[in-house]
């Protein structure tokens, strides 16, 4: 089975169809239409079914296209390997982040990083947790740096620090002049909240009910300066990471005291992928830089 066969049938797989999968792979219609006729009679079993227009995988098409993608990944990792070895002070290091530590968290440690491996060269996504998880797994990425450590048997990872959260109000609430306050001061108010899949959401909903209730959510959202600008807007409370860059939020935040406010930032990666060079160097930078972050929770 050739390499670009197996991608063709990756392509037609993910929704592709076969003309602009001979498009992919730099081959002619037919010959992509024989190469996958081919690879059916090597395993013996029909891998597509015909829906209208279109190919969908049959169960067997599903069962070897898990397979395949793993063959490919670990191909283009290889190659990734070798280019590293020949030039060791280059290297590409594909990382996922969350939105929030983009401001501040990713590009410190990609800059004291480079300070020493300046060839390096960075693929940098941004995603929630759960995006963040599927790139892991699919092979997109080689590290992540999550809101919480993924709980997957796959996964391996660390914990960086704790990141303190605020309570967030509206600049006229009645609490926008406290330094501190509870977080059961606002049990009867809206809450605005990331969506599922977001670690943040989980945090507060867990938070809120370590202290007694359910929170009454008004507005979801992606981004956390979307967030912060609605409750700015007087549509409710949040909790969320205060801002980075200096410049004074639109909206008040406030230390909370009646339970430990934070959420875990972690790095992960998938357990028994043995990384190329220069991602394996980034990993070693990141858990070292991590033990001299300190945020302060004052």
């Amino acid at each position: 089975m050739e390499l670009d066969t197996i991608r063709a049938f990756l392509a037609v797989a993910e929704g592709s169809t076969v003309t602009e999968t001979a498009e992919q792979v730099h081959r002619t219609q037919p010959a992509v239409s024989r190469a996958l006729a081919r690879l059916e009679r090597e395993v013996g079993t029909p891998l597509f079914q015909r829906v209208g227009r279109g190919l969908v995988l049959t169960p067997a098409g599903r069962e070897l296209a898990r397979h395949a993608r793993e063959t490919v990944e670990s191909y283009e990792r290889g190659v990734r390997s070798v280019r590293d070895i020949t030039a060791p002070d280059g290297g590409f290091v594909p990382v996922a982040f969350l939105h929030t530590l983009g401001t501040w968290l990713v590009p410190e440690l990609i800059r004291e990083f480079r300070a020493q491996r300046p060839q390096v060269r960075f693929d940098l996504r941004q995603h929630g947790d759960a995006g963040l998880v599927d790139d892991l797994l699919g092979g997109a990425v080689d590290l992540a740096i999550t809101g919480d450590r993924p709980q997957l048997a796959q996964l391996d990872g660390r914990r960086l620090f704790l990141e303190p959260l605020r309570l967030v109000v509206p600049p006229d609430h009645r609490l926008a002049r406290r330094r501190t306050a509870r977080l059961a001061d606002v049990a009867d108010e809206q809450f605005i909240v990331l969506k599922p899949g977001f670690s943040l959401r989980a945090v507060t909903e867990d938070l809120c009910a370590e202290v007694g209730f359910t929170p009454r959510i008004g507005f979801e959202g992606e981004e956390v300066e979307t967030l912060r600008g609605l409750v700015s807007a007087g549509l409710g409370v949040a909790l969320l990471p205060e801002p980075r860059g200096g410049a004074a939020p639109a909206a008040p935040s406030i230390r909370v005291t009646d339970v430990r406010a934070s959420r875990e930032i972690g790095l992960a990666w998938v357990r028994d992928r043995t990384l190329p060079p220069a991602s394996a160097h980034f990993r070693e930078h990141v858990l070292r830089t991590s033990r001299k972050i300190h945020v302060s929770d004052a």
